[in-house]
């Protein structure tokens, strides 16, 4: 077994590709890889994508244009840890442009279908803090939150 770590799949049904170039374009540490593409013999018409790989933040992934039989569901997500709202802010912004959709609690449907937290690192301390009133405060304004809202946190989190 290779000592570079996994390779992600996602199956798309024809967007691959642009999928591939949305990612690489939104965060760092990203590049786009070999694009396979299918010849007389197939799969599919000559020369469509059949796959393409990327590296998006770090991590490798491989889109698969494998057809209409998958879907992505929020049983598969990805975390994104933001340092502040301003990265909330942009990261929610971008994946829910052009046919997304902002999900509870920081979760976001980008529009490929694929699910997303978008996650201050803030939250996860307030949550987690050894005072169970104040975690327990923060926990229930996250709840009735979309994206989130980081000083509406830490208000909720102060007791104000």
């Amino acid at each position: 077994m290779s000592t570079d770590g996994f390779t992600t799949c996602l199956w798309f049904d024809g967007q691959a590709e642009e999928a591939a170039n949305f990612y690489v374009s939104l965060f760092k540490n990203s590049e786009l890889g070999k694009t396979v593409r299918a010849t007389e013999a197939g799969p599919g018409p000559a020369g469509s994508v059949v796959t393409v790989d990327f590296v998006a933040n770090g991590q490798k992934f491989v889109g698969l244009n494998g057809g209409p039989q998958f879907k992505f569901t929020e049983a598969v997500s990805f975390q994104i840890d933001c340092a502040d709202q301003s990265e909330v802010d942009f990261y929610s912004n971008a994946l829910t442009e052009g046919g997304g959709e902002q999900g509870p609690c920081g979760w976001v449907k980008d529009r490929f279908g694929l699910s997303w937290q978008v996650v201050p690192t803030r939250l996860i301390e307030m949550i987690s803090a050894p005072d169970p009133v104040k975690a327990g405060r923060a926990v229930t304004a996250m709840l009735k939150m979309h994206k989130i809202d980081l000083a509406a946190l830490e208000a909720a989190y102060a007791g104000d």
